[in-house]
C-alpha cells in the first residue's frame, strides 16, 4: 500500500497512481513507479521545476514505458487469461470518463497496444491531455502523437460504455447472485446477455478456467457450479465497486479469495472478470482492511 511520502508530494500522488495503474495494469507496479518518480523528484533541483505536475507526469510515464516492455514479455507466458489487479474505485471525484478508463474491459483492451500507443491513448482518453502536452511528456512530435493515437483507437476498436447508475447495476448483480446461489439456471440465464463472456485469472496460482467461458448457458452453469462449491466451503460474500464496476468479493475466514467484477448495462450482465490469483489480490485486500463495511461481510 501507500508508502509514507512528504506532504508536498501527496497532492500529486493520487493522479500519478491513476496514470501509472492505467499504463501498467498492476497496482503493485504502479506503487513502485510512483515511488521511483518521487525519488527522482526528491533528488532534482525543485527550484528549477516550474510546474511539478507536468514534470512528474513526464518522469512517471517514462518509468512506466520502461516497465511495460518487460511486462509484455511476462504476460505472453502467463497461464490462462491475464487480467489487471483489481482496485477499489469508490472515489466520487473521478469523472465518468476516468472511471470508464479504469474498467477491466478497458485495461484488457490496452494490452493490444505497444507501450508508446498505450501511453498516448491513456494520456488522451483518460486524462484529456492535448497533443502538445503528450508530445512534451513523451519527447515526440505532435504529428507522431496524433498518429499513435489514431492507430491505438483502431486497434482498441469500439467498446461498450454503460451509463446505468450504481444502484441499478448493484440490483442486477444481486439478481444474478441470488440465482447462482439457488442453482437457478433459468434465472441466471435471464440476467445474462446472450453473448456474455466470463474471464478468469488464476495465473497458475489458483484453479481457474484457462479459456473464456462464452454464452449465457455456459456462463450460467459455470457460475452455478462456483456458487455451489463456495457454499460448501462456507465462503462469505461482500460487495464493493472495483475498477469502476460492481463486484462480488468472496472471503474464507476473513481472507479474500476472489473478486467477480460485473459489467452490466443495468438490465443484463455482459461480462465477468474473475480474479483468483492470490498475488493479484494483495493490494485490494489491503484496501479492504481499511473498510469494515466490506471485508469479511
Amino acid at each position: 500500500m501507500t508508502r509514507e511520502l512528504p506532504e508536498e508530494f501527496v497532492e500529486y500522488r493520487a493522479r500519478l497512481f491513476g496514470l501509472a495503474y492505467r499504463l501498467l495494469g498492476s497496482a503493485a507496479e504502479a506503487e513502485d513507479a510512483v515511488q521511483d518518480a518521487y525519488l527522482r523528484w526528491n533528488a532534482a533541483d525543485r527550484a528549477a521545476i516550474a510546474a511539478p505536475g507536468p514534470w512528474l507526469a513526464k518522469v512517471l510515464t517514462n518509468i512506466c514505458l520502461n516497465r511495460l516492455t518487460s511486462a509484455r514479455a511476462r504476460r505472453e507466458e502467463y497461464a490462462g487469461p491475464w487480467l489487471p489487479e483489481p482496485v477499489l474505485t469508490d472515489e466520487p471525484s473521478e469523472t465518468a470518463e476516468q472511471r470508464d478508463s479504469i474498467s477491466m474491459a478497458f485495461l484488457v483492451l490496452l494490452e493490444r497496444l505497444t507501450p508508446a500507443e498505450r501511453a498516448v491513448f491513456v494520456l488522451r482518453e483518460a486524462f484529456s491531455y492535448g497533443y502538445r502536452e503528450i508530445a512534451e511528456v513523451l519527447g515526440l512530435s505532435e504529428a507522431n502523437c496524433r498518429q499513435l493515437h489514431h492507430r491505438a483507437r483502431q486497434r482498441v476498436g469500439d467498446r461498450r460504455r454503460f451509463d446505468a447508475s450504481a444502484p441499478v447495476r448493484r440490483r442486477v448483480v444481486e439478481r444474478f447472485l441470488r440465482a447462482a446461489e439457488k442453482g437457478d439456471l433459468a434465472g441466471l440465464e435471464s440476467v445474462l446477455a446472450a453473448d456474455v463472456v466470463a474471464w478468469a485469472d488464476g495465473g497458475g496460482r489458483a484453479n481457474a478456467a484457462l479459456r473464456p467461458v462464452v454464452g449465457a448457458a455456459k456462463v450460467g452453469r459455470y457460475l452455478a457450479g462456483l456458487a455451489a462449491r463456495a457454499a460448501g466451503m462456507g465462503v462469505r460474500l461482500g460487495f464493493a465497486e472495483v475498477n469502476g464496476e460492481p463486484a462480488v468479493l468472496t472471503f474464507l475466514d476473513g481472507v479474500l479469495l476472489s473478486v467477480f467484477v460485473v459489467q452490466t448495462d443495468g438490465e443484463l450482465v455482459h461480462g465477468l472478470h474473475v480474479v483468483v490469483n492470490p498475488d493479484k489480490l494483495t493490494y485490494l485486500a489491503a484496501q479492504l482492511s481499511q473498510r469494515e463495511d466490506v471485508a469479511g461481510s
